[in-house]
């Protein structure tokens, strides 16, 4: 029990801190809401707001950035691979080959799917 002592007092002050924290803001941090319908605006840079505030995104913005992010995160590996590349040995250079395929497959996939296009 004594190995994770450093864990439980680590917990210990990080959660106090964060009850800490709340706690100030709390006492401290302005009680009353303005209900003035002029403070409730958004700062426009002086200018009236015209519309909403909130723009609708198509769903392939997102698409895409999921997808970058996805294929980002996957090209990430290949460096640990690189480095090691001697140890592996042909081993490793099969299964990097594998995971080349997988990840070859599954880019022409989204690619025929068309989630790649940004117009219809």
């Amino acid at each position: 029990m004594s190995e994770f002592l450093p864990i439980f007092i680590l917990l210990f002050l990080s959660t106090g801190l964060a009850v800490l924290v709340i706690l100030i803001s709390v006492l401290f941090g302005p009680r009353r809401r303005a209900n003035n319908a002029v403070k409730l605006q958004p700062y426009e840079s002086g200018m009236r707001a015209i519309g909403q505030g909130q723009r609708r995104f198509s769903v392939r913005f997102y698409l895409v950035a999921v997808l970058f992010i996805l294929f980002d995160i996957e090209v990430i590996f290949f460096y640990p691979w690189a480095v090691a590349f001697r140890q592996l040995g042909w081993f490793g250079f099969i299964q990097m080959l594998i995971f080349v395929g997988i990840l070859l497959v599954g880019y022409f996939w989204i690619w025929k799917r068309g989630a790649l296009e940004w117009e219809p």
